[in-house]
């Protein structure tokens, strides 16, 4: 058995069989690869601003692809309406809708829209409240940025005694809406890129949309690893033939009369 099984023929198959396992294994893990990146959340192409109206809504949720989107907008800032957020870094919410806390304030100051809705705009950020940068420019703005959505006013752990004047925690249209009452205000803010004035810009990063995942891939991978073990199993079978073939030439004639 052992001379068949090292006869130069059947090593040629040892190491064709070897070679042929190894190569479908890494071709499955391939595909498994491919199959789980489908997954991972994929940035999207940016698109081209468009107008805010068209994705803001009074009154109604935002939808997800508008989350991120870059948009323009046109009108004068209501500075009489003008607030701080308070305890917040110069970048915008983190992943998953809780919200980074940190020094300094976000400039969020209402621009009235030609149709006379409000629309929240972050102009930027500043270290302290008393901040010059903070002065609402005069006349007609034009404003470009991205789009977020409302924040819960739950995402945020408050201060105990509250904030002062003028100031707010977290910038949730619902609150907005008590704060400025009698207006109509628009879902959402935008982050304004590039900031207004000398004010710090908030970093907020373009639309990401989650990976859809490929099951096709995963169906490759198993097929790979099928074939492996069909390759396994075909080897077995011409080890198996191969050692009776020469057991049954070994043997004499009086043993093959005697069997």
């Amino acid at each position: 058995m052992l001379r068949t099984l090292f006869s130069p023929r059947v090593m040629g198959l040892h190491i064709l069989t070897i070679g042929v396992v190894i190569a479908f294994i890494f071709l499955g893990r391939w595909q498994l690869g491919v199959f789980q990146d489908s997954g991972k959340p994929q940035a999207t192409t940016d698109p081209e601003p468009v107008s805010v109206t068209t994705l803001a809504q009074v009154g109604a949720h935002m939808q997800a692809p508008a989350v991120g989107r870059r948009v323009t907008a046109e009108g004068v800032y209501d500075a009489g309406r003008q607030l701080l957020v308070a305890d917040r870094p110069p970048d915008v919410d983190a992943p998953g809708g809780n919200v980074s806390r940190g020094e300094g304030y976000w400039v969020l100051t209402p621009l009235q829209l030609d149709d006379g809705t409000l629309m929240p705009v972050v102009r930027g950020w500043v270290a302290g409240a008393d901040d010059p940068a903070t002065v609402v420019p005069a006349g007609r703005a034009t404003v470009q940025g991205r789009l977020r959505p409302a924040q819960g006013t739950d995402s945020v752990q408050r201060r105990p005694e509250g904030v002062p004047a003028g100031q707010v925690q977290t910038v949730s249209t619902g609150e907005l809406i008590n704060l400025w009452a009698g207006q109509k205000v628009r879902n959402g803010y935008v982050v304004a890129q590039p900031p207004s004035g000398s004010l710090t810009q908030v970093r907020v990063a373009p639309p990401i949309v989650g990976g859809e995942l490929t099951w096709r891939n995963l169906a490759y991978a198993a097929n790979w690893w099928i074939f492996a073990g069909f390759a396994v199993f075909m080897w077995f079978h011409f080890v198996r033939d191969a050692v009776r073939t020469d057991r049954d030439r070994g043997r004499s004639p009086e043993m093959v009369l005697e069997g």
